[in-house]
């Protein structure tokens, strides 16, 4: 739930970050689930409920999550030598070139569109254009004001994930809105607790070992018939 310390405005963003209408372009990624569906792995609404919930808590509770904090302290911070480095870890934990594409694309334009919104320190922004911006350090800056809650800020980077990857799944399954909404029902319900796991998560501890995945994110690389980009 969203904190009542915000203000309007702050909550207002939050919502903003977290709908699917965000010009980023994240409907266009499925992160690998076109390949599980390709190969049968994925089938129908249970097949999806499990393959996505095993990727917010291998994946994105372990890797992404973690790192997504960090950032937000660090860009608080302005610590420059802490969000170089989490750039670079960003750029070398993506394992295959779609995923390392879906991260550079989708975070120079949430970079554009926060820039548009005239609500960050412009010196902010071109640190950020100059890392080079990748999705996750650019959101964890767009959610780094002190009115917003590292907490809640985490919720909207989880969500917003989930409702992409569902709509994902909606398509290239395919499933009905009902199993959808059923599904990003079951994600939402483990969101609190993988968040709970990224901020006790120390920074030794941050990992990205998923190989399976990654495999699969090589193959559709070469899918015959593919709906996504990744």
């Amino acid at each position: 739930m969203i904190s009542s310390g915000h203000s309007a405005s702050a909550f207002l963003l939050l919502l903003q970050l977290a709908s699917p209408a965000l010009p980023v372009g994240g409907f266009s990624y499925s992160e690998g689930l076109e390949s599980a569906v390709d190969l049968g792995w994925v089938k129908d609404e249970s097949s999806a409920k499990v393959w996505l919930m095993d990727q917010l808590d291998l994946i994105q509770a372990r890797s992404e999550m973690p790192l997504f904090h960090e950032a937000i302290q660090a860009w608080r911070a302005f610590d420059q030598h802490q969000l170089i480095d989490l750039t670079a870890w960003t750029l070398q934990t993506r394992e295959t070139f779609e995923v390392k594409l879906q991260t550079q694309q989708m975070g120079r334009s949430l970079l554009i569109w926060l820039k548009n919104q005239n609500i960050m320190d412009s010196e902010k922004i071109e640190f950020c254009k100059e890392l080079p911006p990748t999705w996750p350090i650019v959101f964890a800056l767009c959610v780094s004001q002190e009115d917003i809650s590292v907490e809640d800020g985490l919720m909207t980077f989880a969500f917003s994930w989930a409702e992409n990857m569902v709509q994902a799944a909606m398509k290239a399954v395919p499933l009905g809105q009902k199993s959808g909404q059923s599904i990003l029902t079951a994600i939402t319900q483990e969101i609190p607790m993988a968040v709970r796991k990224a901020m006790s998560t120390p920074r030794h501890a941050r990992q990205s070992f998923a190989p399976h995945w990654a495999i699969l994110s090589s193959q559709h690389e070469t899918q015959y018939s593919r709906l996504f980009r990744s």
